[in-house]
This record gives C-alpha cells, structure tokens and sequence, in this order.
C-alpha cells in the first residue's frame, strides 16, 4: 500500500495568485463604493433640489397672495377710493419714502382728497451699493454678513385694507348724523367673531367708514368704550367732518392704523450652517419682519402698466416713478383728481412680473461643474452659465454666497385684482368730494 508523503498532502496558494485576488477584490470594492459614493451624490442632489423647489414654491405662492390683494379697498375693484378727511394720513402708514412736501411730491392738502396714487405700492431697484428710488427707512443695511439685506436684491412695499378686520357698521351699530349731513357718532357693538373694540383701537388711531359707493378716512375720539365722535376740523385732526354714507350698503368701520396693511419684501442673509449663507424672503407688515422661507438669493420685479395705445410696458421701479421718462400720461381719473401727479402710475400697475433666485443652501459637491450652472433671465442668460460667467450682472460671490449650490429661477406674472381701467373710471366717477 502506497502512503502519500507529507510534501503531496500539503497544498497552498502561490503568491501570484494572491495577488490577483487581492486585485479582483479590490476592484469588486472599488465598484460598490463608486456606486455608493454615486448613489449618495445623488441622494444629496434630489435632497438639494426638493428643497430648493419646495422654498421657491411656497416663496412664490406668499408673494403673490399678497400682491394680488395691492391697492385694495373696501368692495375691491368695485369700491370707491377713500377719501380722506384726516389731516394726519402719513402718520398711519408704514414704510413710507413718499411723504407730503419732500420734492418731488406735492404739499400736504388743505382740503379733503382722495387717497394718494402714489401711496398705493412701490418698487425699488437695487444695485451693489444702493437702491433707485432709496429703500425704505428701517430696512437693514446692505451688505453679506448675517442680518444685513441682500446686495442686488429689489425691494417692494405695497399697500391694502384687510377685508377680514373692521366692525360691521349696519345693523350691528347706529351712525347719527348732525345738521348739515356730517356724522355726528358712530355706535359700533362688535358682533360675533368681530374683536372688542379695545383689543384694536387705540387713541390717535385714524378710522375709515365705507361701503361700496363712499369711503372716508377721518380721526376720532372714542367716548363710553363704544360711541366714536368725530373730530372736529377746529381741533387740527380733521380737514372736514365725515359725511353720511350715501346709501348703507353693507357699511364697515375699520381702525385704519391696524387693519390697512403695509407689506414690504426685501431680502435678508442668514446662517445656513457650515459657514455657509444663503438669503431669506422676509415680509414686514406694519414695521414688524418676519422671514418667509430661506433659500432665495435675488428679487427682481418688472410693473406693467398700460400705455394709451393700450399696450402693457413692463417698467423698472425708477420708470414707473416718473413716468418712463414722461413718455406715459397718468390714467384719466375723476376730475378731482391731479392727472400729473407724481408717481400716480403706481396706480396704475396692472400686473407685476417676479423673478426669484433660489439656492439648494447648501455646498454641492457632486464632480462636474456643469450642475451648478443655472439661467436667471434677468442676466440675460439664454441657457444656463456659471454661477461666476462674466456675463451675470449679479454674481453669487459678489452678494457673498458660495457659488457651489444648486440654483433655479422662479417667476411668475400675477394680476392684481384691484386694478381699474381708469376709461371706467372716467366713465363712472365715484362721487364728488365733500
């Protein structure tokens, strides 16, 4: 019987073959982890990307809720402009650059009006180191640190009364009249889902009275928690007495102070963590911002405004201040109305374009550059560059945001509601000042 030897039991793997193991295994290693690496590179692009999409949806929706409700009053399209008895308007309001008697605009009236154009919205244009027509007093400084506004960015501050706030003037509340037609007092008895009274009025707070025909806006001192007497014009508050409402078509007592609303957007920088910033949509109502959603990095707007040929020309806020030049007439309006106002074609705007920059807020570190190139048409762009092309009149590093995010551009045209051919208004003039 033969006994194999040791040296022939014995087996191994020789060197050579190791090695090529050791290559195959690698290889196979190397190929789960590029398809790891690859996977979780896009992960984090459809991450960036929701988010970025989300922001400027939701930024774009806000906005334009807003903007559709611009230079409304009381029965919107169909309501009258107020006209204002008080002698203390610009005391109400927020956000103004446009006061009585700062040239160009007009001295402060000795005589009942109607509610300025000019007060009912305005743009402003923002470059690198300042804005045309000057930003409004109390925004922050421009600049790239965390707090401050964002360099380029636009600014828009517009107007409207809150269809929701007021006190029901009709069956709910008895408005006496005195010799003369003027209103004597108000009694005003909130009813249900109406606040009190003291929650909102407080003294010096003007009032506006309207229904669908009239609406006025006068100063008033309440008296047993519920009576509002006019003021006087002897005392300085009042140009004139408010007058009786024509007819009582679902009148409304509103505290003009609180429940019209300035509303200014702007842009502000903020922390989006790993030393990286990025800009926020703030909203300031009645002088208290509030940040919108963060991610938006430029704010562009165009104001449309119709010609007399009856075409819509998109402006920049410094052309619809002064009328492109005066190459467009201010709309006719009722005859005691100026037609050459300055900046009455605020009034006019019919529509706004609005063209947001939106950033996935963090740093994109997927290989190939070409992910990082966007379009925003306000550059000019007809296919997306660099976020540094030479071509960009704004670049993200110049704002002081970090070039590699993922960037798209929002935009939209919104209508605004309360805008009035002016024809027909020409054509059917409210009634006659007092």
């Amino acid at each position: 019987m033969n006994v194999p030897s040791l040296e022939r039991c014995v087996r191994g793997h020789s060197l050579i073959e190791l090695m090529v193991a050791m290559v195959l295994g690698l290889m196979v290693a190397g190929g789960f982890v590029a398809v790891f690496v690859a996977t979780s590179a896009s992960y984090r692009t459809q991450t960036q990307l929701a988010l970025l999409q989300e922001s400027g949806r939701y930024a774009m929706a806000r906005l334009t809720r807003d903007l559709r409700m611009a230079s409304a009053f009381y029965c919107g399209r169909a309501g009258a402009v107020p006209i204002v008895q008080a002698s203390g308007l610009m005391g109400a309001l927020h956000d103004l650059t446009t006061r009585w008697g700062h040239a160009p605009y007009p001295s402060s009236p000795a005589a009942p009006y109607r509610f300025p154009r000019f007060l009912s919205m305005r743009g402003y244009d923002c470059g690198r180191t300042s804005c045309v027509p000057a930003a409004p007093p109390g925004l922050p400084a421009m600049g790239r640190s965390v707090g401050q506004r964002v360099i380029g960015a636009g600014v828009l501050t517009l107007r409207y009364l809150d269809p929701d706030s007021g006190w029901a003037a009709g069956d709910a509340a008895a408005i006496a009249g005195s010799v003369g037609g003027a209103i004597h007092h108000l009694v005003i008895r909130p009813g249900a889902g109406e606040p009190a009274i003291a929650e909102v009025y407080q003294p010096g707070d003007l009032l506006m009275l309207a229904d669908c025909p009239l609406a006025q806006i006068f100063s008033a001192n309440l008296q047993g928690g519920d009576t509002f007497y006019p003021d006087a014009p002897e005392t300085g508050r009042n140009l004139a007495m408010p007058r009786m409402p024509p007819s009582f078509n679902a009148p409304r007592l509103f505290d003009f102070n609180r429940d019209f609303r300035t509303v200014t957007y702007y842009l502000q920088v903020v922390d989006a963590g790993d030393g990286v910033t990025t800009g926020a949509l703030m909203r300031r109502e009645n002088g208290s911002a509030s940040e919108v959603v963060r991610g938006v990095e430029r704010l562009d707007l165009r104001y449309g405004v119709e010609d007399a040929a009856g075409a819509t020309r998109y402006l920049a806020a410094a052309q619809v201040d002064d009328r492109a030049g005066g190459s467009i007439a201010c709309p006719q309006l009722p005859s005691d109305v100026a037609d050459d106002d300055y900046g009455c074609l605020w009034h006019a705007v019919k529509s706004i374009e609005v063209h947001l920059l939106v950033d996935g807020q963090q740093v994109h570190a997927a290989s190939g550059a070409d992910a990082t190139h966007y379009a925003y048409s306000i550059d000019g762009d007809q296919r997306p560059a660099a976020p540094e092309a030479a071509t960009r009149k704004l670049r993200p590093a110049e704002q002081g945001f970090d070039p590699r995010m993922l960037r798209r551009e929002f935009s939209a045209l919104v209508a605004l509601r309360s805008y009035r051919p002016e024809a027909a208004l020409a054509r059917n003039p409210h009634a006659p000042i007092p």
